[in-house]
């Protein structure tokens, strides 16, 4: 799991050491390999070597990757099924990285055609005639991976192919096979092709994929096109989209060899993990901060609340750590213009508080039960206050902390907020017996900033409250007010 990035448009230069004709392909020793063989065999010599098999995939190691290894050794096309937000993109995409790294190609072919092994008359008719002085290029495995989006307006032309007319035009015949202009498919021809959302392909259209999986041609129109293409084809889908957006033909479904589940981060270090990995901060977040985000982000995927065949992405416990790094962010702009000359700028440093704001910017991304309508945004407040209280629970438990109650024992009220600096926060509080216990159990450091203690202590202030240990108010300016319960 993880973010998804787009593949390199732009290849490295080949190396010089590289041959440069057919005939030194040959005496160098190169054999030619179909693109299974060669994730087969490179997947092998890593898991001999223990090299790192699927960089920034996490939270699959037990699990999903095991069943892809075994597919990837058996040469079988693959599907992966999978709620939204499980890494199903990044995954297929990270096998790229399997592939050699430079592969020889016939210069000018649109179906990457390798010298050893020519498909077209054309190709073979240039290999035949150059014998061992045709010249030859090299393809980078950042260009043998081909992906395409299923929508309902994708068509055969586009996957498949089309006959071109403009190739018509110019005064080629109709059964010519020079007039065909080759789909994605085909062009991904010794590479990886990934079709996301299968699902969405309208069935008429899957229907044209049956050959590739299969007997590994292809058909265009009226063409007899005898083309072995060699390439492993990968598939995405959401497992309720069988029933809600149309489903995979049967013919299909069976042509895969392997079908493979996906799923969210199996425990909290996981989710935590991803979230540090793929959230692009902005601000400081620290690590009590961030492990509220990844337990409200469980906390609302297993709520009876929120429709359960939707799920809920892991992009959004990352949305909400980059969200709550905006609001620190935000407040360090804000006070640094609002403070006289001379006095020291607010470093970017989150609080728990700064995650209230989470609950209405990350709403969209949560498909609730029709009865919970209107009741959403209550919802998240509450699984967000859930989530800040176990881990209140988690960091601190058996700490004593009777010392931030005792400074609000007489009627002192302590006030926080969006907008509240670390230094009046700070000089609120004073000397708190216990605060430097609960600063090192938050993982806060010996000699924590004062942005640093200000987010630890609004989190004990927070945690206390939600214990029912300190009152609480919200004054009309947005100011959050801690006191005692009387």
């Amino acid at each position: 799991m993880g973010r998804v990035t787009a593949p390199h448009q732009v290849p490295p230069v080949p190396p010089a050491e590289l041959p440069t004709t057919l005939g030194g392909l040959r005496a160098a020793g190169h054999h030619y390999r179909t693109v299974k063989q060669e994730l087969r065999d490179n997947l092998f010599a890593r898991m001999r070597t223990g090299g790192e098999r699927f960089p920034g995939i996490v939270g699959y190691q037990d699990t999903v990757l095991p069943e892809v290894e075994r597919a990837l050794l058996a040469g079988h096309d693959m599907v992966l099924l999978g709620e939204r937000g499980q890494g199903k993109t990044r995954l297929i995409r990270s096998l790229v990285a399997l592939l050699d790294e430079w592969t020889p190609v016939i210069p000018g072919s649109v179906l990457n055609e390798h010298p050893l092994h020519p498909l077209t008359p054309a190709s073979r008719a240039l290999v035949g005639s150059a014998g061992d002085d045709l010249p030859i290029g090299w393809l980078h495995r950042s260009m043998r991976y081909g992906e395409k989006l299923a929508t309902p307006d994708t068509s055969v032309g586009d996957l498949i192919g089309d006959v071109d007319p403009i190739r018509l035009a110019q005064g080629r015949t109709l059964g010519d096979p020079e007039t065909i202009h080759f789909g994605l498919v085909p062009r991904t021809n010794r590479g990886i092709f990934a079709v996301n959302e299968l699902p969405d392909l309208a069935e008429r259209i899957q229907v044209a994929l049956l050959n590739v999986l299969e007997e590994r041609d292809i058909q265009v129109r009226g063409y007899q096109l005898r083309l072995p293409l060699d390439l492993l084809l990968v598939a995405s889908a959401n497992p309720e989209d069988y029933t809600n957006r149309g489903r995979i033909i049967t013919p299909l479904k069976d042509r895969f060899g392997a079908e493979i589940r996906t799923h969210y981060p199996v425990d909290l270090e996981l989710e935590l993990a991803l979230v540090r990995q793929e959230a692009d901060l902005v601000a400081e977040v620290p690590e009590h901060v961030l492990e509220v985000l990844a337990r409200f982000a469980r906390a609302v995927r297993e709520s009876p609340s929120v429709d359960p065949r939707s799920g809920v992405s892991a992009r959004f416990a990352i949305a909400a750590a980059e969200t709550v790094a905006a609001a620190a962010l935000r407040r360090s702009g804000l006070l640094a213009g609002a403070a006289s000359d001379g006095v020291r700028g607010e470093a970017a440093v989150a609080r728990v508080g700064d995650a209230v704001s989470v609950t209405s910017t990350l709403r969209g991304k949560v498909e609730f039960e029709s009865g919970e309508e209107g009741r959403e945004i209550e919802i998240l407040a509450h699984l967000l206050r859930a989530a800040t209280a176990e881990t209140f629970r988690a960091r601190l438990a058996g700490l004593d902390l009777s010392g931030f109650t005792a400074l609000v024992a007489e009627g002192t009220v302590i006030e926080t907020g969006e907008l509240v600096s670390s230094a009046e926060l700070l000089r609120q509080v004073g000397t708190v017996p216990g605060l430097a216990k609960a600063l090192d159990r938050l993982d806060l450091g010996d000699a924590p900033t004062p942005e640093q203690a200000a987010a630890g202590v609004e989190f004990v202030l927070e945690g206390l409250h939600l214990t029912r240990r300190l009152g609480k108010d919200v004054t009309e300016s947005g100011r959050t007010v801690y006191g005692g319960r009387g």
